[in-house]
């Protein structure tokens, strides 16, 4: 069952650090040929967010890739209609100075961040869950 509960949310979110770099791109159309972790249709063309060495075996401009950025994904089950999980990760964070691009899935939260404060980060958020 999905949680609502912030307080329960942050003591139990399990926070794992992907060891896979991630990307985001702007596809410039037609079927992707590579599997992504996640997209987004928006008015200036399509997100991509995928894995980094595909992203930049693709082919795509430097202008249209960003990354490598980490992944950390929460293990516990979040509610879509929880409120303050998103506001109290990007505050954790914000405090070390790091910045946070969030996407829920049905089941998960996954934060992506700059690669080389993936420890950084994932200390953060393990202070936010044990206090």
């Amino acid at each position: 069952m999905a949680e609502q509960n912030l307080q329960v949310l942050l003591r139990t979110m399990e926070p794992v650090l992907s060891d896979t770099p991630y990307g985001y791109a702007v596809w410039p159309g037609g079927p992707l040929p590579f599997q992504a972790f996640a997209t987004v249709a928006e008015a200036e063309g399509l997100t991509v967010v995928a894995d980094w060495a595909v992203l930049q075996q693709a082919g795509l401009s430097a202008e249209a890739l960003a990354g490598p950025w980490a992944r950390i994904s929460l293990t516990v089950h979040s509610d879509l209609a929880a409120v303050g999980l998103t506001a109290a990760l990007a505050t954790a964070l914000a405090a070390q100075g790091i910045s946070a691009n969030v996407i829920a899935g049905f089941h998960h939260d996954h934060i992506f961040l700059a690669w080389e404060r993936r420890f950084d980060a994932m200390a953060a958020l393990k202070a936010l869950s044990d206090a």
